[in-house]
């Protein structure tokens, strides 16, 4: 025959338990039930806890009380915030050609030529913040081959 779980004595037991201080966890060892059932009875309960109040009390705090997590943010989101730059303002060939040794954080990673061959170079021109190209080959690296502009040599 089903046995609910939440009889009166049990609820009696976690009210004074929760009058009393006690943790969750510390709730769910004297009643015989997991700590997750407790934090449940108690939110549909509406028992909420003070900050500071009761000496085991280790749950997280309340939703109210918590800060909300910092978003990541893609470098696609960081592209797309970007305004559109003219043509001229987003070289896709650059003067600023580097080799593989002198490639750091602040020089576009986008290959010229061969990169197998000798004497293999990279665009070189100024890194847009937290993206390895410059504007004119981020915008080609992260676009869809429908939005992306049509190479000629």
């Amino acid at each position: 025959m089903f046995k609910p779980t939440w009889t009166a004595e049990r609820l009696e037991l976690l009210k004074s338990g929760f009058e009393a201080g006690l943790s969750c966890r510390q709730i769910a060892a004297d009643i015989g039930v997991s700590r997750n059932a407790v934090i449940g009875k108690m939110s549909r309960l509406n028992l909420s806890r003070v900050e500071g109040a009761g000496a085991g009390h280790s749950e997280r705090p309340p939703r109210e009380m918590r800060l909300p997590r910092p978003r990541r943010i893609s470098q696609r989101q960081i592209l797309m915030a970007l305004p559109e730059p003219a043509a001229e303002e987003a070289p896709l060939c650059s003067e600023h050609r580097c080799s593989l040794l002198e490639l750091s954080e602040e020089t576009c990673r986008w290959p010229i030529s061969n990169l197998g061959a000798a004497g293999a170079w990279f665009c070189g021109n100024k890194t847009l913040e937290r993206l390895p190209y410059c504007a004119g080959h981020a915008r080609l690296a992260y676009h869809s081959s429908r939005q992306r502009p049509v190479l000629r040599g």
